[in-house]
């Protein structure tokens, strides 16, 4: 069974592509994340504010875009980002 998450691209003002995921990302869904990741050229900014779980699996998928996003999440996630090291190597924005 797939985890729910909702993912929503978009724009900021400034022209920067946008991607607001909303639920859980675990090994169930991450191939999703993945393609929405592969699907967007240049830098971009992942809103993870409303992300309430993200497994290891979700991880592996930020990391090998870690030198073109931005990430803005919420408390719950900053400890998992630190101690992953995604945050050394992304700029990391609470949200």
């Amino acid at each position: 069974m797939t985890t729910p998450l909702t993912l929503t691209a978009g724009r900021r003002p400034d022209g920067t592509a946008l991607l607001t995921a909303v639920g859980e990302i675990d090994m169930s869904n991450t191939g999703e994340l993945a393609a929405a990741l592969a699907g967007t050229a240049g830098p971009l900014v992942l809103d993870l504010t409303g992300v309430e779980y993200l497994d290891s699996a979700g991880l592996s998928v930020l990391f090998p875009h870690a030198d073109r996003i931005e990430l803005v999440t919420n408390p719950l996630l900053e400890p998992v980002l630190t101690i992953s090291g995604l945050s050394d190597l992304t700029t990391v924005h609470g949200g």
